[in-house]
């Protein structure tokens, strides 16, 4: 039995598939495409142990189409082109059974690994299943992006984890020899981080541990057996994303020292550079903005450097950033304007672009007074004319609120003395 019990119970089929119901429940995105058959390629970004590789295979299965696969981890370019290969030989070009080629941690290709990997996509010679845990927009390159759907998978809820253990109580050999009471599942649960795979590992090893077959599963039990083998931080699971939480909250509370903690707790458990160093550039602009626009440059090149340096030197930068940002006067302004315009849009739909607003290449839009009352706004006194850049069903809207900071006063006053009362600012 060196199967690992994940392994064991994988579902085959989607009747046995747990959770994701907005990708392949009854009216899931995904769920049509396999019944099928005809599937695009796809990247599947989800948390670790929510089921990417199991729903790649499922798709294969249900699909009947040929599946090949690789891992990012120890695949390069040579082994990729012996899969695609193989795939050209074993399926038919621009047919719904093209061979399936999944690559787990896509994320981990280099540029030029992702590149070879175009012509067949593009020429339907297999179609890509792309499984990361990573934001493809940064980490997949905007070519192959452009050609793949994302489907974002997930973290499972405390029902689904429970659902995983039962299901594999029921179904797996090995488990159906003991006489298992699944009492209290607070602690499988904690200690998972909402990673199935990692659960039933845990829950393996806690039934391997004791030598009765009668095993009365209990928080203390389990807290018993495992507290040796927690670790400190675990960067895919619970703590990746409490801590990451703690950390922006407190540069956001202005604490330069919960930020720094936060920051060592991350650093110490291994926490990929390029994660911080991202999340820091959001709350450059989301937190601060035009209180200090100097933030969002700070943290621009904080991300440039750290990506060019790593650890252990990045722990200095990614220091310097932190306590930056955390003692930089705050402002959500931008973050709040951007939120008020698109709920505005997707309320009012597509409202026409005033006259004097629109562009006017031809004779015939010229014509019909495309752009005839525009007013150059550096023909006027200080380089400002009154005029109105809303369809007119929103004019006088203000979406952007300045907030109380010595930056945007001088912006509020600056609107004032040139909108006057226009806008409410």
């Amino acid at each position: 039995m060196n199967e690992p019990l994940a392994e064991r119970v994988r579902p085959k089929n989607l009747d046995d598939y747990i959770s994701q119901l907005h990708l392949v429940g009854d009216n899931g995105s995904l769920t049509n495409q396999i019944e099928k058959g005809i599937i695009p390629s796809l990247i599947l970004w989800g948390p670790p142990g929510t089921g990417k590789t199991t729903l790649a295979n499922i798709i294969a299965q249900e699909s009947g189409r040929p599946f090949y696969s690789l891992s990012a981890i120890n695949s390069g370019v040579k082994d990729i082109r012996e899969v695609i290969d193989k795939a050209k030989q074993s399926g038919g070009l621009f047919t719904s059974k093209n061979p399936i080629l999944f690559i787990d941690e896509i994320h981990r290709f280099s540029k030029s690994q992702q590149d070879s990997l175009l012509g067949a996509v593009e020429k339907g010679w297999v179609t890509l299943v792309g499984a990361t845990t990573e934001n493809p927009s940064f980490e997949v390159i905007p070519a192959l992006l452009s050609r793949c759907q994302v489907y974002i998978l997930n973290e499972f809820e405390k029902d689904d984890l429970v659902a995983l253990i039962k299901r594999a109580m029921e179904i797996d050999s090995y488990l159906k020899t003991k006489d298992i009471e699944l009492k209290e599942t607070k602690a499988l649960l904690r200690l998972s981080g909402g990673d199935g795979r990692k659960l039933l590992n845990i829950f393996e090893l806690v039934i391997n541990s004791e030598s009765s077959d009668k095993i009365i599963i209990t928080d203390e039990l389990v807290l018993q057996k495992l507290q040796k083998n927690t670790v400190r931080y675990d960067k895919t699971g619970e703590q990746h994303y409490d801590i990451i939480s703690a950390f922006i909250k407190s540069i956001r509370g202005s604490d330069p020292n919960g930020a720094i903690y936060w920051l060592a707790r991350m650093i110490e458990g291994g926490e990929d550079v390029k994660f911080i160093a991202r999340r820091m550039l959001i709350a450059a602009s989301e937190d601060i903005g035009l209180a200090n626009p100097t933030a969002l440059v700070m943290a621009n090149t904080t991300f440039q450097a750290v990506t060019t340096i790593g650890y252990p030197e990045a722990r200095i930068i990614l220091s310097q950033c932190a306590i930056y940002l955390a003692t930089s006067p705050k402002s959500n302004g931008s973050y709040m304007a951007i939120n008020r315009a698109l709920k505005t849009v997707s309320e009012t739909g597509d409202l026409s672009v005033p006259l004097s607003l629109r562009n006017a290449p031809t004779k015939l839009m010229k014509d019909l007074g495309y752009g005839s009352q525009y007013k150059y706004a550096h023909d006027y006194q200080n380089n400002f004319v009154e005029a109105e850049f809303l369809p007119d069903e929103l004019s006088g809207t203000s979406f952007y609120i300045p907030n109380q900071n010595q930056r945007e006063n001088a912006i509020k006053e600056f609107l004032k003395n040139r909108w006057k009362d226009k806008y409410d600012v």
